[in-house]
């Protein structure tokens, strides 16, 4: 008898595997202007930031960062401090330019597997290495990747820096644009997540391009920390909200803006923003 209810209780928790969705894992981003590396930044030039910028990363433990404003010496200089981490990216004048800005993306090799990765630029001429249209003075692009997690469910990335200048709105609308439409192109039906800094606050065309098919995850989250203005150019006071982290199939758990410091010196003149994602 009682072997009879052993075998029963074990076809039963059998069956229960079986039927048993799998529990989907937080997957958690961060979008990050890490500053370039400049040499009149007094205390918070690159080399004085550089391990309070890896330990803010390492506290945050996100899957994936994208990064804008990245010297290829400065990627190096994470990974050389966070070895689970690869980074992806070319200078926005093409390929071959480290002493330029990348739209680099990080990644947790132990966690994600990179299966493809390219970039565009934000011009008429997207195909076209350090492309510039639309009136706006340095070339601007996106970086994009498609990653598959260890239980097989894969999502795409997207990352970007749009123009900076207050007469740039047109043209930081049509980059919006140009991104929106790429993002099927590139992904199909796959989860999306896109990260930048967008150089303009919410309550714009930009923003409303943006916001057309993708959910911001700042507003969507249910639970937020930290201040909701990223931009302080390293003085603690931040004033707009230009770093956004936007989403496509995923729900959102928490936004949270990290405002760390050590004294004067700060991961960057951004503070990161981090989201907590799921499906």
């Amino acid at each position: 008898m009682i072997r009879t209810v052993i075998r029963i209780v074990a076809a039963l928790l059998a069956m229960l595997t079986v039927v048993a969705p799998a529990t989907a894992r937080d997957l958690t981003v961060m979008s990050l202007n890490i500053r370039l590396p400049s040499p009149d930044d007094g205390a918070n030039r690159w080399e004085l930031r550089r391990d309070l910028t890896a330990a803010t990363i390492r506290r945050a433990d996100p899957d994936v960062i994208g990064t804008q404003e990245l010297f290829e010496r400065q990627g190096d200089d994470i990974v050389a401090r966070l070895p689970r981490y690869r980074w992806i990216g070319v200078g926005r004048s093409g390929a071959g330019s480290p002493d330029d800005e990348h739209m680099g993306i990080f990644y947790r090799a132990d966690r994600l597997q990179l299966e493809r990765w390219g970039n565009f630029w934000l011009s008429d001429t997207p195909g076209v290495p350090g492309s510039i249209s639309w009136g706006h003075p340095l070339p601007r692009m996106v970086t994009w990747a498609v990653f598959r997690e260890k239980d097989g469910t894969r999502f795409a990335m997207f990352n970007t820096h749009l123009p900076y200048r207050a007469e740039d709105e047109a043209a930081r609308e049509k980059g919006a644009a140009l991104l929106a439409a790429q993002i099927p192109a590139i992904a199909g039906d796959l989860p999306v997540v896109v990260t930048g800094d967008f150089n303009t606050v919410p309550d714009t065309p930009t923003y409303r391009r943006m916001a057309q098919a993708l959910r911001d995850a700042w507003v969507a989250a249910p639970v937020r920390t930290g201040p909701e203005a990223t931009f302080h150019g390293f003085t603690g006071k931040p004033d707009r909200r230009i770093d956004w982290i936007f989403t496509r199939g995923f729900a959102v758990k928490r936004a949270t803006t990290i405002d760390t410091r050590r004294g004067d010196v700060f991961p960057s003149d951004h503070y990161p923003v981090v989201v907590t994602l799921v499906r």
